[in-house]
Formats: structure tokens, sequence, C-alpha cells
């Protein structure tokens, strides 16, 4: 095929962008045999008259590109004629074509969320760096965060998302939901996601987050009591949740006070992991805040949000010469 002369122009630039980078390591590092694999079967095929169905590869990276970048679906349609990096990450030529439009895309979203293959991405993607070796499923760290939802009630129903809820975090409200992780206690890489409500006390969830061949697992001060749960006392796991604050500042000055001290900033190096795919989503995805009205929605990004932020965490692991990770 023929290199048009933007293309062309492009390919020969002396600097690489940041953003350049991004999606060249996106592209290296995300296993899109399995993804295709994963939707194909419900993906609707070319039959009959009317207009022929875009590429099931295609569409997946323009999806891809969306929630890498945290755009909307007409956004991403912009975006592609903006930006060469993405017109090429999703492989666009606009000499001979155009790019996918806002619709399209919104119908493959929906496409995703109706038949739960965003939990099909996300396995698949999990899947493909456990082969790696990079999931050691020994330890989980579990914790939560608000996901803000839009406040306003000057919508075409005049309600806020019945779906969430209001919850008091220190001595301020947040309106939204909450997104449960459970993650690789040695890796930092996110096994388990759930979405509820912004109410939903993390304590709850806590059993659900696990994948059942844990030894221990680690959570912060908002897990207290856990263990004494009906669902999880006679789970074959040791607890290591963080002391209240108010509990760790009366400890004694004495040996046995600085020796609890010392256990608790150790747990704490091993929560600190599950703020890695916390900031990789909310920061460099840019994901801040509900796109969608309903848990429902809003739970299948997440899945797909946390999936790449897995291929984005382990990068540097999946670009080495040899990624094979003793188990």
């Amino acid at each position: 095929m023929q290199t048009s002369f933007s293309e062309l122009e492009y390919a020969t630039k002396k600097k690489q962008t940041r953003r350049d980078r991004f999606l060249a390591d996106i592209e290296a590092v995300t296993p899109w045999p399995a993804l295709v694999a994963a939707i194909d079967p419900f993906y609707p095929k070319n039959e009959g008259r009317g207009r022929p169905t875009i590429g099931l590869e295609r569409m997946l990276r323009m999806y891809v590109a969306q929630n890498c970048f945290g755009l909307s679906d007409e956004g991403t349609e912009d975006a592609i004629y903006d930006s060469q990096a993405i017109r090429r990450f999703v492989g666009v030529d606009l000499s001979r074509e155009q790019a996918p439009d806002a619709t399209t895309l919104t119908r493959f979203r929906h496409l995703l969320e109706e038949h739960q293959l965003t939990d099909s991405i996300f396995n698949a993607i999990n899947a493909h760096l456990a082969e790696k070796g990079l999931f050691l499923r020994q330890g989980t760290v579990v914790d939560a965060t608000i996901i803000a939802a839009p406040p306003s009630t000057k919508n075409r129903s005049g309600k806020r998302d019945p779906d969430m809820h209001q919850t008091k975090k220190g001595n301020q409200w947040h309106f939204g939901m909450k997104c449960h992780i459970g993650v690789d206690a040695a890796s930092g890489l996110t096994h388990t996601v759930i979405g509820t409500a912004a109410n939903v006390s993390d304590v709850t969830q806590a059993q659900s987050l696990l994948h059942g061949d844990e030894t221990d697992i680690f959570g912060d001060a908002g897990y207290q009591g856990v263990e004494k749960r009906e669902e999880n006392q006679e789970l074959p796991v040791t607890w290591h949740i963080a002391m209240k604050r108010s509990v760790r500042k009366a400890l004694p000055k004495d040996a046995e006070g600085e020796q609890m001290e010392w256990l608790e900033q150790a747990k704490a190096s091993i929560r600190s992991k599950v703020e890695h795919p916390f900031h990789v989503v909310k920061n460099l995805f840019r994901h801040r805040k509900t796109r969608y009205r309903g848990l429902a929605k809003n739970t299948a990004q997440l899945l797909t949000l946390f999936g790449l932020a897995n291929l984005v965490l382990a990068r540097r692991w999946l670009l080495a010469p040899d990624t094979q990770i003793a188990p």
C-alpha cells in the first residue's frame, strides 16, 4: 500500500512526542489477538445490504485510545482528525478514508456493555500478564476510591443519577460512585474491580475483592473489623489492617511501641502498591468523574480502564528482553 505524503513526513520527523512514545508502548504490550477473539463472536458481520462494518480491531483501537486519553465519543472522532499519532494508532489514512464517526464508537461501546465484554477485555489482559509471570497471587491489597458524578439536576429527567449516592469523607461530602479494587501485593497489578454507590462501606466488599489463593490481605483503617464479619471468619488468610490514626498516635514511646510503629510502616509500604493503578486511572487517563449515567455503564468502563492501567504498569517488564518472572 502506498504511503501518503503526510504519513511519510510524520514517520521521518526527528522528535518523538510523549504521546508517540505512550501509544507505541500501548501498541507493543496490548494482547490484540486475545482481545479481538473475546469480542469477535458478538461483533456484527457484513451481511446483506447496508454500510460495510468497520473492522473489529480498528474499533477496538479507537476504544482503547478513547479510554487512554479520557475522551468522549465525539472527542475521540475529533482526535483522530487532529492527531497523527492517534490516527496512526487506530490505523486510519485520511487520504483514502474517513475516520469512524462518534455514532459508530457509541454503538461499539454499547455492544461491549450489553454483552459484558469489558469483563472479557479485563480478564484477557490479566491472563496475558499471568502468562508472563506478573501475577504472584500470594497477597492482595484492597482499597477503594470515590469517583465523582455530576450533582446537577439540569438534565432531561431533572434528577441526579439514581444509582449514585453521597458519602462523607473527612469533613467533605462527595456524590458519586465508589471503585473497589483488589491488587496483587507483589506486582501492584489489579485483579478485581467492583463498582458500587459511594455510600457503600469498604469493609462490605472486602471478601468479593479476593481471588481465593491469597494467604495475606492488606487494607487501610477503613477495613477495621473485617476479620469478624461472618463471610470472612472461615477464610484461611491473615488480615493485615492498619491501625486507626488515633490509636497509632497514642502508641507508647517504648520498645514495644516502636516495634508496633515499625510494623505499621511495613504494612503501609505494601499497601502503597494499590495507589499505583489509582494514579494511572485518575491522573494519566484523567478519569476523575463518571462519564455515563448508571452504575453498570460506569463499572464497565472501569474494567477497561484498570485493564489498560495494568498494561501501563507492566510495560517496563513486558518491553524488557526477558519478560518472564519466576513464580
